[in-house]
């Protein structure tokens, strides 16, 4: 009954070549956009995990570098302790309380297996009036050879009189034990 439409010449067969139909595109443009709807919601899925991922080593990083910083006090803290101990009259100090003396004049072997120098044997010097603060000169005090001086120096815990042994003297017995033990060292020197 309608008349079939007759077909398009010219230009309007070229505009209609260019415009799709309504019908079929629907139906091919459903997939697409679920797949791109996909692909975004995949992008920024992936995004928030690699966030969370970052942010977990930041905190990861930030925490290490505290104890790197607590570590590195630490290690100074002891290398001064080192350091102050390693110092010459430390040293002698220790060295005194565990009943070591300077040593003698030295003795050397040549090559040829002579001895060049003289040895000497290390001999104990006499206790030194500065060791104790009780030793300073008051001028209040008794004089030394009074029978007062002698009993108070007892019982207040002033040197003993020079004709005593003196308490830097290595103890024969202490000996033995004192050549058994390691001499001090410093870590690192």
């Amino acid at each position: 009954m309608s008349k079939p439409a007759a077909p398009l010449k010219g230009r309007a067969a070229r505009l209609a070549r260019l415009m799709p139909s309504a019908g079929p595109s629907t139906a091919a443009r459903t997939p697409f956009v679920l797949l791109v709807v996909l692909l975004l919601g995949g992008g920024l899925i992936t995004l928030l995990l690699l966030n969370s991922a970052l942010n977990e080593g930041s905190f990861r990083l930030s925490e290490l570098k505290r104890d790197t910083t607590e570590l590195t006090d630490e290690q100074q803290a002891l290398q001064r302790d080192v350091d102050s101990r390693s110092q010459p009259d430390a040293l002698e100090k220790r060295a005194r309380e565990l009943g070591m003396v300077p040593g003698g004049s030295p003795a050397f072997l040549n090559p040829d297996g002579s001895v060049h120098g003289k040895p000497s044997e290390a001999t104990a010097p006499p206790p030194s009036p500065t060791a104790s603060p009780s030793a300073s000169p008051d001028p209040d005090a008794p004089a030394a050879g009074s029978p007062a001086a002698g009993a108070s120096a007892g019982t207040s815990g002033s040197p003993p009189p020079s004709g005593s042994v003196s308490a830097t003297a290595p103890d024969p017995a202490a000996a033995p034990s004192a050549e058994n033990s390691p001499p001090p060292t410093s870590p690192g020197r």
